[in-house]
């Protein structure tokens, strides 16, 4: 019995440790939803796949344009940026039900993400492809690494749609976001 306690200490431990690694980023800085969860909110440039079934000339592939929506064929533009996945479908089918298809079912799924950028102190600064679970450090390696005048302990992260960017102790924990803009600062002598 008392190992037994004492792995569960251990496990409370670990998960307060979590949560402690969680409680250092201020609130609003970190994701707002997983990308592949249903709470993720698209934006411009995210690349869709639209299935309508038994529809081929309505199924295909849309990207979230400069102004935040993506055409549908015989309903128009549908705005789809800062909503989820599901609340598009679901006006899609909504305005597809109403005078064009008997009970049409729909659904969207996110073939890639807005791209991120990455400023500063890089070897290589601009615009990358996102993929899910990508960590600020990753984001640095892809950019060709750190230049030699960079300061390696912080980064400044703006947020997709956030006004402000916020600097954050560079952590490997630290995950990048669909849109995001990171900048590595320059560090004094």
């Amino acid at each position: 019995m008392p190992r037994f306690t004492h792995a569960i200490a251990a496990t409370l431990m670990i998960l307060a440790g979590t949560a402690a690694l969680a409680s250092d980023i201020p609130d609003g800085v970190g994701p707002p939803a997983d990308p592949v969860s249903q709470n993720y909110t698209l934006g411009i440039d995210d690349k869709l796949s639209l299935t309508v079934y038994g529809e081929d000339g309505l199924t295909g592939e849309q990207q979230v344009g400069p102004d935040g929506s993506i055409a549908v064929p015989l309903i128009g533009k549908v705005r789809a940026e800062g909503r989820t996945v599901d609340a598009v479908s679901a006006e899609i089918r909504d305005r597809l039900a109403a005078g064009y298809l008997r009970n049409p079912s729909v659904s969207i799924a996110i073939l890639t993400f807005r791209p991120f950028y990455i400023l500063g102190e890089v070897n290589k600064p601009g615009e990358y492809a996102y993929r899910k679970g990508l960590s600020v450090a990753e984001a640095v390696a892809t950019a060709q690494g750190f230049s030699y005048r960079a300061r390696k302990k912080y980064v400044f992260v703006k947020r997709a749609g956030a006004s402000e960017e916020l600097k954050l102790e560079l952590r490997p924990d630290l995950l990048v976001m669909p849109g995001d803009t990171l900048r590595i600062g320059e560090r004094y002598f």
